[in-house]
């Protein structure tokens, strides 16, 4: 368990890998990042007062699990994520995991998604010891409802297959489709009542704000 916040933790991993990194390859991935962000396409996600469309995905177990079902015991705060590949991915998930406890106390659960294949899915479950479900949207077929996809730019490919990531592999397709890391807390009506959505990876919704967004909705409201 660690005392810094997750954008702390975020800062501190970005700040050791432009410490690693070739220039050329920092240089890229800024000008990829800076490109997705000018497109507009994380402005077309569904944002608050949207309705969540329901889903059903399986988890690390292959156990199916159905949004309108979590709904029926309270809001859900459901987090997409990359890949297990993906460090900043790995740092949110934990940070969320640490405050779960939390979370389960003001009435919500946690949900994560990935576009990855099951297996990825019970290999990062166990690796950060995640208690809460982590479901395969192989094809981000849920992604995509949502508005959070787009394809990784073809700069950035060997890239990543340099660093010993390859996409394809772990998405079982060469699409080189990715969700926008996004989180959304989904009140048991199926409205978004708080909505993360950053086409720059390197940031991510700190957990104590969604926590906040999750306790309003304890608070009865006043007709």
């Amino acid at each position: 368990m660690t005392s810094q916040s997750l954008s702390e933790q975020l800062l501190a991993y970005q700040a050791q890998f432009a410490g690693k990194a070739p220039a050329e390859v920092q240089a890229t991935m800024a000008e990829a990042t800076q490109e997705l962000a000018a497109s507009g396409l994380a402005e077309q996600a569904l944002a608050v007062g949207a309705t969540a469309p329901d889903f059903e995905l399986p988890d690390a177990t292959g156990k199916k699990v159905r949004l309108s079902e979590l709904l029926n015991q309270g809001p859900v705060v459901v987090n997409f994520y990359r890949g297990e590949w993906c460090p900043y991915c790995n740092l949110e998930l934990r940070a969320f995991q640490v405050m779960q406890a939390e979370f389960e106390a003001a009435g919500a659960q946690l949900v994560a998604i990935s576009p990855e294949l099951p297996d990825h899915s019970l290999s990062v479950t166990e690796k950060h010891e995640l208690a809460y479900p982590v479901l395969s949207d192989v094809g981000n077929t849920v992604a995509k409802t949502f508005g959070l996809v787009f394809a990784l730019a073809e700069t950035l490919r060997p890239i990543y297959l340099n660093f010993g990531l390859d996409i394809p592999a772990s998405n079982g397709d060469d699409s080189y489709e990715l969700p926008f890391p996004a989180t959304f807390v989904i009140d048991r009506d199926r409205t978004i009542r708080y909505s993360f959505v950053d086409a720059d990876y390197t940031k991510r919704a700190e957990p104590s704000e969604v926590l906040a967004a999750v306790e309003v909705l304890k608070t009865p409201s006043v007709v």
